[in-house]
């Protein structure tokens, strides 16, 4: 049900709540304002594109994202509800790459784990060695025995993410040579490159990095412009971005000229 119980809200006023909605949520669909606010997607787009004159938010493809605030960290249960379709779709594609034999690393994060789970249901695969820093993934991939070994980290629990940091990761990131690793993150930048907004799962990533022969950066499409607080890696560091169909296509083509190599993972729609 919308908000606007006793007539038209003025446009100034619906455009400050919208705002206030993208800072609660980071992402917003289109159809979405236009129910929570009883008025049309055109006049949504109208005011969404108004509102990215002024420099208070990007568009991207189906809705919108802040453009001032950094992104910031959510609570794992949180983050897994925002563009849930377009971490599914990252999931299988990233999980297709996946071949018998394969020693890979899964970092933490809700992308990630949709690899996890779409890797779970990979029931073709034989003799795969699965390392992560994540709890959340390796009871994702528990249903997979005996075709996947699942090796968890040791280190300290972060419950915002359900995650392992230092110390004890280095040891076995240091004695380690894998496959691939798939990595999630919370922004990807032409200039800024690889993000993150916590600073100890950060420096986990970078031992990710260092211990695979092949990077695959998973990133659903409200990631990509966006500069979070830990610089991960430069783009030059990364094999692949696994992303979805949903992302600007002038941010996709951008990535893409820096010679980065863009996937566009299908979501259906």
């Amino acid at each position: 049900m919308g908000t606007n119980d006793t007539g038209p809200i003025p446009a100034r006023v619906r455009r400050d709540r919208m705002l206030a909605l993208l800072r609660e949520r980071d992402f917003v669909r289109v159809a979405e304002f236009a129910d929570r606010f009883e008025v049309s997607e055109v006049t949504v787009r109208g005011d969404l594109d108004a509102l990215e004159e002024r420099g208070q938010l990007r568009r991207v493809r189906g809705g919108a994202v802040p453009r001032s605030a950094a992104p910031v960290e959510r609570r794992f249960e949180e983050a897994r509800i925002a563009a849930a379709a377009e971490k599914q779709a990252i999931g299988r594609q990233a999980a297709a790459m996946v071949k018998d034999g394969d020693t890979i690393v899964l970092d933490v994060g809700t992308t990630t784990t949709a690899v996890a789970y779409a890797l779970a249901e990979r029931k073709d695969l034989e003799d795969v060695t699965v390392f992560t820093s994540s709890l959340t993934i390796a009871m994702a991939l528990e249903r997979a025995d005996p075709w996947l070994t699942v090796v968890v980290t040791g280190g300290t629990v972060r419950p915002k993410q359900h995650s392992l940091v230092e110390p004890l990761a280095h040891f076995i990131f240091e004695t380690i040579n894998a496959r691939s690793a798939f990595i999630g993150c919370n922004g990807v930048d032409t200039d800024r490159g690889v993000t993150n907004v916590n600073l100890p799962e950060t420096e986990i990533k970078r031992m990710i990095i260092r211990a695979s022969q092949q990077r695959f950066v998973c990133a659903d499409s409200t990631k990509l412009g966006q500069v979070a607080l830990a610089h991960v890696c430069d783009l030059v560091e990364v094999d692949r971005l696994i992303t979805d169909d949903r992302a600007d296509p002038e941010l996709v083509t951008a990535l893409r000229d820096t010679g980065l190599e863009v996937v566009l993972a299908p979501t259906g729609e």
